[in-house]
């Protein structure tokens, strides 16, 4: 899959959580969603452009999810 889709896919992700109260509790909830969701191969992908990249198209809540919540989605 392109990295343009999974970076789509995964802010409209963060779209839904960025409305919860809790910060913290949305960066967790948007790694465990991947972890659950997104098959092995899908997060490998999204990670790897998280290192090479630096997440780029990626929002902020994204980001901060992928990378606070890591050991959740390896």
């Amino acid at each position: 899959m392109d990295n343009q889709n999974l970076v789509r896919m995964l802010n409209r992700i963060g779209y839904f959580f960025e409305a919860m109260p809790d910060r913290q509790q949305a960066l967790e909830d948007i790694a465990q969603h991947v972890a659950r969701f997104w098959e092995p191969r899908m997060r490998r992908q999204m990670l790897e452009h998280l290192d090479q990249r630096g997440g780029e198209g990626l929002s902020d809540i994204v980001a901060s999810a992928l990378t606070r919540h890591r050991g959740l989605v390896e």
